[in-house]
């Protein structure tokens, strides 16, 4: 299988601010066409096709065609895997603050 044919992973898709603030603008909206979100940034509208595009590999958006107009929107489902990923070490580090407050008080 070719990497053209390979699903994006959606912690590579995230990477990017660039991306990670086109996902911010999509979830702000129902949906917004390509002009739209080019003036948001300081790139061309071909540089953000290509980030847009990178996200769509990943699945955390979705285009459609209206006319000669394409209109993307979020798909957010796919960021659920990366919230399961944080929540475990989100419980790491309410552990170990425990530990240290419990510390602390010995100390005291």
């Amino acid at each position: 299988m070719n990497e053209k044919n390979q699903e994006r992973d959606v912690y590579v898709a995230i990477a990017d601010p660039t991306r990670r603030k086109l996902l911010r603008l999509l979830a702000d909206v129902e949906e917004l066409p390509l002009h739209e979100l080019t003036v948001q940034f300081q790139m061309g509208r071909t540089a953000v096709s290509k980030h847009l595009a990178i996200l769509k590999e990943a699945g955390l958006v979705v285009d459609r065609k209206i006319g000669r107009e394409t209109r993307y929107r979020l798909n957010a489902a796919p960021l659920q895997e990366i919230k399961d990923w944080v929540s475990f070490y989100e419980g790491f580090w309410i552990q170990n603050i425990v530990k240290l407050n419990l510390l602390l008080e010995e100390k005291k």
